[in-house]
């Protein structure tokens, strides 16, 4: 997730195959490149870090040994009665929504539901998420937070993956009915115990019902899984990524300060709140954090949001850079008034510099870039950061003990300034997906980085500026979709014998996705026909194509790979002809 900080001094050469640790004040610092196996995955499935490692970051004060169940527990002892959440015409305190939680962990556990158990949380933003998710911690159940946007194909990957027990879904979102789609879930996982509906229960359980007088549980391992996030998708799959207690916490409470958030803060979450980015980066839980208040939109569409920028005097969001052109225009006729908002972040994919200048003008308030992962790494401008900073770099690291290397497709460290595939490991960056050996054993080196796939160049100043992806991924509204999962439900159609899909640049949405195919008879599919078919399918709407393109065969490389550069020229060819 391409997600503002003072200049560093220059950094120093570093040795080939030593990574870098950034520090935000510092110069760089050589770290000793250890080769040493990983340790295997706990119980949970939780790839853990090293003993020596782990015993570093507690020191260094990274990891505090709480939970995220406890935090709340200290938030609210420190900021009771303040307004901590703002969702429709439901607004709690601090004091409430941990009265709250503690209400529905006992529910939950009255269901049967226990510690380590994992359960599918698929909400929108509502009132419903917050409590539930720290229900969840309070209990020491595991949430995977999926995305309103996931249909059949993906929830039923992700149940099957993570043996979930439960899924809390809304009744209806977008014109979606939930409870359709969680009967086909539970076809496919019969370990699928219970469906909870916030809202209309249907043939399943309220929600709101589950609900009882408040008892102690024991707190879990807070070096151990607290939620579950889904990856961006750069396989076939989608893939779960285990965030614990200690390195979460971290996260969030980490870029709450660099991001200078306060007591003051009025964040609103618009994009979808099981996202990385408004949920800890700092996102809901960094506010949390410093007493500040989250409001929940729900959607980004300046129509939803800026009545609630204006209401709430909202200080602070974040938008992925195909929505800001449409806040940008939206700011020159809409009668609302956001002359509170103080900072625009913008991450999820590249924001383009010519954007990002025009943002303090068109919307009044300061831009600052973020760019980073669900994995862990997380790099941010900082507020004195000068105007081309922010405008043409994509941040430098959250934390003193983030480790990168630039490498080269050998695995080389390049020369610095030179473009490179970025290797990380910190202590909040992940060791190991959740229950993915074979995934494991390429994504990340033997000794603990893990191999982003973006390309990235680093300034002297320690900041890093994005040039693209190794991995075959399409960036479509901030969302990366996996091309090979593209290709493979598109060749499922029975018109279509062979298929690459490529990204093609787009004002609005960053990048359009373009299905280039070869038929399987004497026509290609309509446009309009494959995406009824890929709905059919239960492919999830981000992730149908744009563009279908008819060939009559798919040109290779020299090592017999199909040549995406070269279907690229040829389709902006034939657009310019």
């Amino acid at each position: 997730m391409p997600m503002a900080a003072t200049a560093s001094a220059p950094m120093s050469g570093n040795q080939r195959g030593a990574p870098v640790a950034l520090r935000p004040r510092e110069s760089s610092r050589n770290v000793t490149h250890i080769a040493t196996e990983p340790p295997p995955p706990l119980p949970s499935g939780l790839t853990p870090w090293p003993t020596g490692t782990a015993a570093r970051y507690v020191a260094s004060g990274h990891w505090d040994g709480r939970t995220l169940g406890t935090l709340l527990r200290d938030w609210t002892a420190e900021y009771g009665d303040r307004l901590a959440i703002v969702a429709g015409s439901e607004r709690l305190t601090y004091r409430q929504l941990d009265e709250r939680a503690d209400r529905m962990a006992a529910g939950l556990a009255d269901l049967g539901i226990r510690a380590g158990d994992r359960v599918l949380v698929q909400l929108p933003n509502s009132g419903a998420f917050p409590v539930l998710l720290f229900a969840l911690a309070r209990l020491g159940a595991i949430p995977a937070l999926t995305l309103p946007a996931h249909r059949i194909t993906e929830i039923g990957h992700l149940a099957r993956l993570s043996e979930a027990v439960a899924y809390v879904i809304a009744d209806e979102y977008a014109g979606f009915d939930y409870r359709e789609l969680a009967a086909a879930v539970q076809a496919e996982a019969p370990g699928l115990r219970h469906v909870l509906v916030a809202g209309d229960p249907g043939p399943y359980t309220a929600l709101a019902k589950v609900d009882t007088e408040p008892r102690d549980f024991p707190d879990p391992d807070p070096a151990d899984i607290a939620l579950l996030l889904v990856s961006g998708g750069t396989t076939g799959v989608p893939k779960l990524i285990p965030r614990t207690h200690n390195d979460y916490g971290y996260n969030a409470r980490a870029s709450a300060e660099a991001c200078e958030l306060s007591a003051g803060t009025v964040y609103l979450a618009c994009l979808p709140i099981a996202h990385n980015f408004p949920l800890a980066c700092p996102g809901m839980l960094g506010t949390l954090s410093v007493g500040g208040r989250v409001v929940l939109s729900p959607s980004p569409a300046p129509g939803d949001a800026f009545p609630l920028i204006e209401a709430e005097r909202v200080t602070h969001t974040a938008l992925v850079p195909p929505l800001i052109p449409l806040w940008t225009d939206a700011a020159e006729w809409d009668p609302a008034d956001i002359s509170s908002l103080r900072v625009l972040q913008a991450g999820g994919s590249k924001l383009a510099a010519d954007l990002a200048r025009t943002i303090p003008d068109a919307l009044g308030c300061s831009v600052q870039q973020v760019f980073g992962m669900a994995e862990g790494l997380l790099n941010y401008t900082r507020s004195d950061d000068d105007s081309e900073t922010v405008a043409l770099t994509q941040g430098r690291p959250l934390s003193d003990d983030d480790e990168l290397r630039i490498v080269d497709g050998s695995g080389q460290d390049v020369a610095p300034g030179e473009v490179g595939e970025l290797l990380v490991r910190g202590p909040y960056t992940l060791r190991g997906y959740y229950r993915a050996p074979e995934v494991n054993a390429t994504a990340f080196t033997p000794d603990g980085f893990y191999c982003s796939g973006d390309l990235v160049r680093r300034l002297p100043s320690g900041h890093l500026i994005v040039e693209g992806r190794v991995k075959d991924t399409i960036d479509r509204n901030g969302e990366s979709v996996s091309a090979e999962e593209v290709e493979a439900h598109v060749t499922a159609h029975p018109q279509v014998r062979r298929c690459a899909a490529v990204g093609l640049p787009d004002a609005g949405q960053g990048e359009r996705i373009c299905a280039v195919v070869v038929p399987d008879g004497p026509s290609a599919p309509t446009l309009q026909a494959l995406r009824a078919f890929l709905l059919e399918r239960g492919v999830a709407a981000f992730k149908l194509p744009d563009r279908v393109e008819p060939v009559t065969d798919l040109p290779l490389t020299a090592i017999g790979k199909i040549d995406k550069r070269s279907l690229v020229r040829m389709l902006e060819e034939r657009d310019r002809a």
